[in-house]
């Protein structure tokens, strides 16, 4: 078999060299100037206009959630004192902010409001400046019955609403469309910004369909983007990590041209999604909350959300971008992040 070598017609070639060399054609008509990187002699254009990536950025750290326990990462906090610890450390290494879930004795997810003021009373003591935000997902009558005080405590900023029907891992998450947009009501009329937390491409135009074009939330909103764990947009290599995520935020923009869009460090995509989203100008949220794995080809896994917020932090800084601090994130959600200053939102009578 002959290579690919054989097939130039080196006769020609030869001609060819033989008649004029191996002399490049070269006209700089921008003399002294062979490149200028600013102007052009012809246009008054920039040749390489700067890219419309903002210079800051909000990172987040989501603590613990309701899927890893530490069977799968013996450093996931699971109590009380555990999250509080975990939720400060990342305050301290500068986090725009902090997402709370709390475990019950068994370590699953729960609604419980005595666990979350176990939790949030002492950092908002500690930390007035603070912005947490909490996930209250009730699956049962009581969990139900103490929702709406939970949002009325005045421990949390906001919360996540998830316009989803999927099953992630081996467990089924449904959210019916009154359960979504009751449970946005009762976030807005308690004064807290709701984040639309979207698994699927599905995901966003039930947000549409639901929360957005009705106007129950204005826009701009705010939006989480949690991709990557199983059942959720799949991210299984570098390029269906890149077109899903490029998917998933021009669906996004279709709804909500001028929406805050952050993205999830999560699953095996982790460090790798939330690089890309940094390079596309969008926000991040990283922890062990989404994730175990510091990076998606190694096992190697997380030691805490403090350090995956400070390894993210670097990457950015790196990138020439800079995170927000709690009073910059807290000004940016209450300018933009779809949350209601005034008018109740009436429930059906």
């Amino acid at each position: 078999m002959s290579d690919d070598r054989d097939k130039i017609d080196w006769d020609h070639v030869g001609k060819w060299v033989g008649k004029s060399g191996t002399k490049a054609l070269w006209k700089p008509y921008g003399l002294p100037d062979v490149l200028n990187p600013r102007r052009s002699f012809f246009a008054d254009v920039p040749p390489m206009p700067a890219w419309n990536v903002p210079e800051k950025l909000f990172v987040t750290a989501a603590i613990t959630g309701a899927f890893f326990n530490k069977q799968a990462n013996p450093n996931q906090p699971i109590t009380p004192a555990e999250i509080r610890a975990a939720a400060a450390e990342c305050i301290d290494a500068g986090a725009s902010g902090v997402h709370i879930h709390v475990r019950d004795q068994r370590g699953l997810n729960a609604l419980d409001p005595k666990l979350f003021r176990e939790v949030i009373e002492p950092l908002r003591s500690q930390y007035p400046e603070a912005v947490i935000d909490g996930c209250l997902v009730a699956v049962s009558d009581d969990e139900d019955a103490a929702m709406e005080p939970m949002m009325r405590s005045g421990l949390l900023d906001g919360l996540p609403v998830n316009p989803t029907a999927i099953c992630c891992g081996d467990n089924m998450l449904f959210k019916a469309p009154h359960v979504v947009i009751e449970k946005t009501r009762r976030t807005l009329n308690a004064g807290l910004v709701p984040q639309i937390a979207v698994y699927t491409d599905g995901d966003i135009d039930n947000a549409r369909r639901y929360l957005v074009d009705t106007l129950l939330i204005p826009r701009p909103c705010s939006w989480l983007i949690l991709p990557a764990l199983p059942g959720c947009a799949p991210m299984h290599s570098p390029e269906g990590m890149a077109d899903g995520l490029l998917r998933m935020v021009r669906l996004i923009r279709e709804v909500d041209p001028q929406g805050i869009i952050a993205v999830c460090a999560a699953g095996r995509a982790s460090t790798y999604l939330a690089t890309m989203a940094i390079l596309m100008g969008l926000h991040v949220r990283v922890g062990m909350e989404d994730t175990i794995w510091k990076w998606p080809h190694r096992e190697d896994i997380l030691e805490s959300s403090a350090a995956h917020f400070r390894a993210v932090r670097d990457i950015a800084r790196l990138l020439g971008r800079e995170v927000m601090t709690p009073a910059e994130y807290r000004h940016l959600l209450a300018s933009k992040g779809g949350a209601r200053k005034s008018d109740l939102v009436s429930a059906p009578a």
